[in-house]
């Protein structure tokens, strides 16, 4: 029989750890990979919550200006400006009794 013959064998040496240099390079690439997509996401969620902090203000400098100017003091010196209105004197206030049923 001659030397260079051989049977069926498996991958040689070199096969098997080129396969598993390509297969760690693969997976390192994918951990980076889904590291910056992490890192991105959270400065997205960074950027949201100042958003949302600066919103959340708002709406409470919002509240107190609505608070405020639907106070009693705000709406009668309104009232008196621009509807021309006033409170009536005594003298100009006639009590109704109450209608029996």
């Amino acid at each position: 029989m001659s030397r260079n013959r051989r049977g069926p064998r498996g991958p040689r040496g070199r096969t098997i750890v080129a396969l598993g240099l390509v297969a760690f390079v693969l997976v390192a690439s994918a951990v980076v990979w889904r590291r910056s997509v992490g890192l991105r996401e959270a400065a997205d969620v960074r950027k949201l919550d100042i958003q949302r902090a600066a919103l959340d203000g708002e709406v409470t400098k919002l509240e107190t200006t609505i608070r405020s100017l639907s106070s009693r003091e705000h709406l009668g010196a309104v009232a008196e400006q621009r509807l021309h209105m006033r409170v009536p004197d005594d003298s100009q206030v006639i009590v109704l009794p109450n209608a029996p049923h």
